[in-house]
């Protein structure tokens, strides 16, 4: 299968950083076929301008956000790697889903108002960090909400399948070992999610 794997953090030195070798290992050593667009390090220009749309709506495609969106067509699965930042998307990947998961590309509207979902056929995966505990966002509602916002929102809304939403709580005040434990269970759910291919 090809992986497309869209990661977003700003630290090389940081959990989401580990958290996206232990995956792409995974991947790698199952036989898949792995792309990384790590955000920060392309210097991916976030924010849609009306330049963009201008261009867009005469039929064109800006070339960073074309690049990116043959890379979308060509994965079987698009993982999403970043931490929670104000119960939401860092702005680099917000930017990312309003530049690339653009109308005509991911999405459109048909006649009698219904969405087409133009991406069908993929799977998603979504790897979060954050530091509240784990427990907390499952008490106020917040653990359905970013699961909401993102597998419903974004990916089931142009018809990429959600397979997995893993969340990761505390992060900045656990020992060494748990650290180590996220990092196993996020090698487990990727090699039980894509095998080894045939």
């Amino acid at each position: 299968m090809n992986h497309l794997i869209i990661y977003a953090h700003p630290h090389p030195e940081s959990l989401n950083h580990a958290i996206l070798d232990t995956a792409v290992h995974a991947l790698k050593k199952n036989g898949h076929e792995v792309i990384v667009r790590d955000l920060y390090a392309l210097h991916f220009q976030p924010v849609l301008t009306p330049e963009d749309i201008s261009v867009m709506n005469a039929g064109e495609i800006p070339q960073d956000i074309k690049t990116e969106q043959e890379y979308i067509t060509q994965a079987d699965v698009i993982t999403f790697i970043y931490p929670i930042w104000w119960t939401g998307l860092p702005a680099i990947l917000k930017g990312y889903i309003d530049r690339v998961f653009s109308y005509g590309f991911a999405y459109e509207i048909g006649e009698n108002g219904e969405v087409i979902r133009m991406l069908t056929g993929k799977k998603g995966l979504i790897i979060n960090t954050f530091g509240h505990p784990k427990e907390y966002y499952d008490e106020i509602g917040m653990t359905n909400g970013l699961k909401i916002t993102s597998d419903t929102g974004i990916f089931e809304f142009v018809g990429v399948e959600p397979t997995d939403h893993l969340l990761f709580g505390s992060v900045g005040s656990l020992n060494e070992e748990a650290y180590k434990g996220m990092l196993k269970e996020v090698e487990e759910r990727v090699h039980s999610l894509f095998p080894a291919s045939m």
